[in-house]
């Protein structure tokens, strides 16, 4: 068998263990080094491996995990984040050091517009890739800046910030131009040709976190693994959100920033709320891959090929 047909022999059923429609001993049987992806995995926990900044504190490197195959992420290739409009001349030099090629920003312009735009190193731009957020930016400079408890009680109490965020994540996997957004990053990332690519949204954790648990899941990281990346967010996004929801109560516009916290947060609900929606609409995560986003099978197995060592 050809290398170019067993890479793509390799990603479909890489894809296919991915969404549990292959058991892990009928993939070990076709993957070289059988079954060492799967021991690791049961015998340790990988580290997740945070790039410290003070202008962001949600930069990380997706490398590094194992994966069902046998396998390793390659580290040094992706990076996730959240916004870095607001890093400090020693980030930029941090930054700089990565030696990313390209920058893709989920942001939407009024984000953009509130936030400024990404302080990156020189002879870096960023490209502008939206993913819609629903409304919910807008809605929070609304509840906010009312400085109303009644109204701000009305817009984000009673569940209504969680159902917000559920129906976000739902629209990862409806929106048509949301999936061409994703389908263009991870295109890029299996591109060999391009460097170090990161991405990032406003907090690296809706948009950014499910491109990440999408990526991970397309190279065979179990999926608790990936799950486990996702939630990570509110480890490294905690004492930052402490601090936003105590500067709010201080300045008296809001008496219950704790209304804030649903939406600053990663829960498990959310991301089961896109998947149960990517299982409704596509059959499985294969399905999602290659009818959703459409994905072919020789992009996948590019995209193994390029992040899996």
């Amino acid at each position: 068998m050809s290398r170019a047909r067993i890479r793509l022999t390799t990603a479909a059923a890489a894809a296919a263990l991915a969404v549990g429609i292959l058991p892990a001993s009928a993939y070990a049987a076709t993957a070289p080094g059988a079954g060492v992806g799967a021991r690791y995995h049961r015998q340790q926990a990988e580290t997740i491996r945070q790039i410290p900044l003070q202008g962001a504190v949600n930069l990380r490197d997706i490398g590094g995990y194992r994966t069902w195959t046998g396998g390793q992420v390659r580290q040094g290739l992706v990076y996730r984040s959240d916004a870095l409009s607001k890093l400090t001349a020693a980030d930029v030099t941090t930054v700089a050091g990565l030696g990313l090629k390209k920058v893709v920003d989920f942001r939407i312009p009024m984000e953009l517009q509130y936030d400024g735009a990404d302080r990156l190193p020189a002879g870096l731009s960023p490209t502008s890739r939206p993913v819609s957020d629903l409304g919910l930016y807008g809605t929070l400079v609304g509840a906010i800046g009312s400085g109303d408890p009644v109204t701000q009680e009305q817009m984000l109490g009673g569940g209504r910030a969680e159902a917000y965020m559920r129906d976000i994540y739902r629209t990862f996997v409806t929106g048509p131009e949301n999936r061409a957004q994703f389908a263009a990053t991870l295109r890029e990332i299996a591109d060999g040709r391009q460097g170090p690519v990161l991405y990032h949204c406003t907090s690296g954790k809706d948009r950014t976190g499910w491109m990440s648990y999408v990526l991970l899941r397309a190279l065979a990281v179990p999926e608790d693994t990936a799950e486990r990346d996702y939630l990570a967010s509110n480890t490294f996004r905690a004492a930052y959100d402490a601090q936003v929801r105590a500067g709010l109560r201080q300045s008296g516009r809001m008496q219950n920033p704790d209304l804030l916290i649903p939406l600053q947060e990663v829960r498990r609900d959310y991301l089961d709320s896109a998947t149960a929606q990517m299982e409704a609409d596509y059959g499985s995560f294969y399905g999602y891959l290659t009818q959703g986003l459409g994905l072919d099978l020789r992009t996948l197995a590019k995209l193994q090929d390029r992040m899996v060592r």
